[in-house]
């Protein structure tokens, strides 16, 4: 999905937003939301003040005011490192003082907004690790921890707090909208 140039690598972005959205605030809402379907049809346009290529070490470095956009995938980070052992991309880790990431995960639904220090995609694994000063946030639901992670084929979320800082924690935010539309689409209450 990222390109740099025709020729060279891919990162598919569209997965990565796609499994924050639906594990970490989307979960209690819909069982099959999915990125605007345009998103991944378009061209990917990064921009940087600059850029450094290692075909030796294997990896493509953007630096400064870094912007990843790709439909309503958007990007922002002070630098974003693709790893690839072969032309694919096999990992990506984007940093900044928080790096942020916003997609829209589905026609008529509200824009997914994701942050952290460090921002990382592992293909192999299927993962997407949030750490240090991790939070996602859609319609008003926010679920922050030091390190949020999603299994994508698993559809599996873990957050997680530093059991070695007292004031450490995981929160979930839910507003109350949410659990009353919940109510509501689960049918009349029985009564006695």
């Amino acid at each position: 999905m990222c390109r740099t140039s025709p020729d060279s690598q891919r990162l598919d972005w569209r997965t990565v937003l796609t499994a924050l959205s639906i594990a970490l605030i989307t979960a209690a809402l819909s069982n099959s939301a999915q990125a605007l379907p345009e998103d991944r049809e378009q061209p990917i346009r990064i921009t940087a003040d600059h850029a450094l290529r290692d075909e030796k070490q294997g990896y493509t470095e953007y630096t400064g005011n870094v912007r990843l956009d790709q439909g309503s995938l958007r990007i922002e980070a002070d630098k974003i490192t693709v790893h690839h052992v072969t032309e694919e991309a096999d990992r990506i880790v984007a940093v900044g003082k928080p790096a942020h990431m916003q997609q829209i995960p589905e026609v008529n639904k509200a824009m997914m907004h994701a942050r952290a220090n460090t921002i990382e995609y592992f293909k192999t694994e299927e993962r997407v690790h949030l750490s240090d000063n991790a939070q996602v946030e859609q319609d008003g639901s926010i679920v922050t921890g030091d390190t949020i992670d999603y299994y994508i084929a698993e559809q599996l979320v873990r957050a997680d707090s530093n059991v070695n800082q007292t004031d450490s924690r995981v929160e979930v935010v839910i507003p109350a909208q949410v659990v009353n539309d919940q109510e509501d689409t689960s049918g009349p209450a029985e009564s006695e």
